[in-house]
């Protein structure tokens, strides 16, 4: 700044350019645009250039031939075409001269006192025919210090004007509207109606405009080349003391911190907004990671109950056999069948055929459908959770619905790359999976179980029902041998009952133990099993889960800092604002 400042505007300065650095840091760690924390830069930068007053309007409004009256000199070419096609920044310097500068703008120098405190955009008019032209205009916006923006009396506030006034609001600027070519207005009721108009469509698109002022810049260009009578009608003076009271050396200061507050508070609103809507969208994700959680708590629940309750159901048949034991000894051991217990092979196949009976082949089949049931649900669980995906997914589509989607490295585009991915990896688990291959591993884990507890007497029983035959046989043995001792003690009449009871409790001593064993053995297995399922869907939405978790910490903490500077950036404005209020009042 060309000006010398005193300490409150160094403080005021100083605290501009902190709480900007602040926010141009926040910006890099966000998907902002590079077009906007270009802006960003820019503004911040321009706190130590000139100030920077920039002309807009249509073609034919009259922008270069108000400038041309402004400084008072024929600087830019004038005319009925489109004569502005290029940018010019107009510059004090020695000599007059024109050069390219950066970007396609030509830097336009000139001896001219007024350059030496504010330079000048000459813009296209916001209807070029060349858009390009357009969209160079558009960046010199959020430069901008003051915008100038003229509108021709014949045809005020065109459809063109409206879109690119409503850029100029956005970015929060000042703006300072001319009417110009009133010379053409002959009637003064016409003229009146016309700055009406552009008074209340102004008021009704933009807001707040600091100024209207009507003006005939052809007239003031006549004014200063020699014919002072047409000053007045011009309409120049009160703009002309306007902007002088305006571009004070306080006034400059105070408009050069606006404006990239200004923009800088666009930013953070702008990143406050998609903040929100990110937020918003990782929500629906940790709402979905819930319901997932939620699922396979009560699928674990569920498992369980169920589990147990086919547990019980292998009881019930050992439960059985022991009760046909029970009575298989009440029926043998009495004196009547003495003969019958001498017949160690005989007495071994009735107990084979009576007690034991089809045992094994029961437990086997309930063991079966247990290893079937697993399956399926083991399926349905992966099936429920691919359709959450699926329906997550979709979700998100429908919210891109005639966009062309998120961009590379956005949230969005994270987020969506993750659920598709878990997604499709969800629906080729259900896809390719095997169900008879799966029943046959977990039928041969639950085998195994079973030769692992020692039941069977061979480790390379081919099926479940031949391991628990083994297992029963062991019983079988361990209780006919009860029995068959008989035939070698001296029968009487406490003999029999002792030996009945002996049996009775030997079989259910070596039941209970088989039980145990083959119980407790299955369960630790499906157990292991469960768990292992629960596992793979959990390992396969993990990496999503962990984005939500990492993403939502980090946007949260993003909100909290754009939150803060919101309020920064608006406290600097307002005391920017009050003490214009206060040196008009004391004025």
């Amino acid at each position: 700044m060309d000006a010398i400042l005193n300490t409150e505007q160094e403080e005021l300065l100083k605290r501009t350019r902190d709480t900007l650095g602040q926010l141009r840091d926040l910006l890099g760690d966000t998907a902002a645009s590079t077009e906007d924390r270009t802006a960003l830069a820019d503004s911040i930068r321009q706190l130590d250039d000139l100030f920077l007053l920039v002309v807009a309007g249509e073609f034919n409004a009259g922008k270069s031939a108000f400038i041309n009256a402004f400084l008072g000199q024929e600087l830019q070419t004038e005319g009925v075409t489109p004569t502005t096609s290029q940018i010019y920044l107009l510059k004090y310097g020695e000599v007059t001269n024109l050069v390219p500068g950066d970007k396609g703008v030509w830097v336009q120098t000139a001896p001219i006192e007024m350059l030496n405190k504010i330079s000048i955009v000459d813009t296209p008019g916001t209807n070029a025919i060349l858009r390009e032209h357009e969209a160079l205009t558009a960046e010199f916006i959020p430069r901008s210090d003051l915008v100038l923006f003229i509108t021709s009396a014949d045809r005020p506030f065109s459809e063109s004007e409206r879109n690119f006034l409503t850029q100029i609001r956005d970015w929060g600027k000042k703006i300072v509207l001319l009417v110009n070519k009133t010379d053409i207005l002959t009637e003064e009721g016409e003229r009146n109606q016309v700055i009406e108009f552009v008074q209340d469509s102004a008021k009704n698109l933009v807001g707040e405009i600091s100024a209207v002022f009507p003006i005939s810049a052809k007239q003031a260009q006549h004014a200063k080349a020699g014919q002072p009578q047409l000053w007045a009608e011009s309409g120049f003076e009160p703009l002309e003391q306007f902007i002088h009271d305006t571009l004070d050396d306080d006034g400059r200061f105070r408009l050069k911190l606006l404006n990239p507050l200004g923009v800088g508070l666009k930013l953070v609103r702008k990143q406050l907004t998609h903040s929100e809507s990110d937020l918003a969208s990782l929500q629906d994700d940790r709402q979905l990671l819930d319901d997932i959680e939620r699922q396979m708590l009560y699928y674990d629940e569920d498992m369980q109950r169920n589990f147990k309750a086919r547990l019980s159901e292998v009881d019930n048949i050992l439960y059985a056999m022991e009760k046909r034991g029970d009575d298989f000894f009440d029926e043998m051991i009495r004196f009547s069948r003495v003969t019958d217990l001498m017949r160690s092979r005989s007495l071994e196949k009735a107990f084979e055929t009576k007690v034991v009976a089809d045992t094994p082949k029961q437990i086997e089949n309930r063991v079966s459908e247990l290893v079937d049931w697993m399956v399926e649900q083991d399926l349905r669980q992966w099936t429920a959770v691919a359709e959450h995906m699926a329906q997550r997914k979709e979700a998100h589509d429908n919210r891109v619905v005639g966009q062309s989607g998120p961009k590379e490295g956005t949230l969005a585009y994270d987020r969506a790359r993750l659920v598709s991915s878990i997604g499709a990896a969800t629906q080729r688990a259900v896809e390719t999976y095997d169900k008879d291959k799966e029943a046959t591993e977990l039928a041969e884990v639950a085998r195994s179980a079973v030769v692992g507890t020692g039941l069977a007497g061979a480790a390379g029983a081919a099926g479940l029902g031949l391991a628990l035959t083994g297992g029963l046989q062991l019983v079988f043995l361990d209780v006919t041998g009860v029995v068959a001792g008989i035939a070698f003690a001296t029968l009487g009449a406490l003999i029999l009952p002792a030996r009945r009871r002996r049996a009775k409790r030997e079989l259910e001593e070596k039941l209970a133990a088989l039980r145990q064993k083959l119980v407790g053995s299955l369960t630790e297995q499906f157990t292991r099993e469960m768990e292992r399922g629960a596992q793979r869907i959990e390992d396969t939405i993990a990496p999503f889960a962990r984005f939500v978790r990492a993403e939502n910490d980090k946007i949260s903490a993003q909100r909290d800092e754009l939150v803060e500077l919101e309020a920064h950036i608006s406290g600097l404005q307002a005391q920017l604002k009050l003490e214009a209020i206060a040196e008009e009042s004391g004025s």
